[in-house]
């Protein structure tokens, strides 16, 4: 009698190495969205955080602004407190700063007495002119520089090299800012004076906020040259300082992908030093050096307070300053928001990238 073997049963098949049952969607499109959401939650922190830090720093905001005399009248006293919201408790002030925020409200200053978001939208454009001009420039030079001194480890390029890196480390930037000020300024008169146009100049009709940028849009040459010029001396002394950060930084990346397998082997086949330091070297040290840029640009777009100043530059550096020094608690709470907010923009951008570069990131 024979016997019939039973029916195979309908074999289950397995999943793709590196995607889990039950979870759909692209790799990186799953890495994004936890990003975002990891982002979203620390804009809610830096709120928290601003706020309370702002409302703990010492001195009496009304008679910051108020004046002496006038805050020494409890009706002026009152009606100031009562105005701006300072007569409630902390936690309820605290809530209504975010049901405000949710309606795009930061407050009115006390100081220009300008809606802040009016105020922060006029500055932020100036910090961010110096900050993309010294940002790109630092990159490209930084790059290249901290490559060769790599390749020319140990020979008096390489020594050379890091001497400069060293010295634009070193250097403070207001000195910087002040000495170069003075030099291509007063002595050599090659440099314009200080602001973001001259006197003869009217601003370009706005579009960006960038007055290089809205120059060209509107097709006035002569505007966008002397706005060029006015940026020439804030994005060399920023550049300066982060040139000297990226140099070293790129320097110690680039030595740890040389003595990697991959590229060894490179070398072995015969590949043009061009494709390796291209395809193999840069790549590969592309996630720490992208690292450092992005945490340099959050750097250059809240820590220029001291070049604004050396160049009456009218942007956020230059508005903090005013409103901590009035007590303006709506202004230092806008600035402190907004700094707050474009690190973690950065920083999410950068994120983005890594599992643009690195597709291993996306699985993380």
């Amino acid at each position: 009698m024979a016997v019939t073997e039973p029916a195979s049963r309908p074999s289950r098949t397995r999943p793709p190495a590196g995607r889990r049952e039950g979870r759909v969607g692209h790799p990186y499109l799953r890495y994004s969205l936890r990003r975002i959401g990891t982002s979203l939650l620390l804009v809610l922190g830096v709120t928290l955080v601003t706020f309370v830090l702002t409302n703990l720093v010492p001195g009496d905001p009304v008679a910051a602004s108020l004046g002496q005399r006038a805050a020494e009248d409890p009706a002026i006293v009152e009606r100031f407190r009562a105005e701006y919201g300072l007569d409630k408790p902390l936690w309820v002030q605290y809530f209504t700063y975010l049901g405000n925020l949710l309606r795009g409200d930061l407050g009115i200053s006390t100081t220009t007495h300008n809606p802040v978001t009016e105020d922060l939208a006029k500055a932020l454009p100036a910090t961010l002119e110096i900050a993309i001009g010294a940002i790109v420039l630092s990159v490209i030079i930084g790059v290249v520089l901290g490559t060769l001194a790599a390749y020319r480890r140990g020979k008096v390029t390489d020594h050379a090299l890091r001497v400069v890196s060293l010295t634009g480390l070193s250097v403070p930037t207001f000195w910087l800012a002040l000495v170069l000020y003075y030099v291509f300024y007063f002595k050599l008169h090659i440099a314009p004076g200080s602001g973001r146009l001259s006197s003869d100049f009217n601003p370009p009709p706005t579009v960006t906020g960038l007055y290089t940028v809205d120059a060209l849009l509107a097709g006035q040459l002569d505007t966008f040259l002397d706005a060029a010029s006015h940026l020439f001396l804030p994005v060399l002394v920023l550049t300066l300082y982060t040139v000297g950060l990226l140099t070293r930084f790129v320097r110690t990346a680039v030595l740890e992908i040389l003595d990697q397998d991959y590229v060894r082997a490179a070398k072995a086949k015969g590949l043009p030093t061009r494709r390796v330091v291209w395809s193999y070297v840069l790549r590969g040290a592309s996630i720490p050096v992208l690292t450092v840029v992005g945490l340099a640009f959050g750097s250059l777009l809240s820590g220029t307070v001291l070049v604004e100043s050396v160049f009456a530059w009218p942007g956020i550096g230059s508005y903090a300053y005013q409103a901590a020094s009035h007590l303006d608690l709506p202004g230092v709470m806008g600035v402190g928001l907004l700094i707050g907010v474009m690190y973690l923009l950065v920083n999410l951008i950068v994120d983005l990238l890594y599992g643009v570069i690195d597709p291993r990131v996306r699985l993380a």
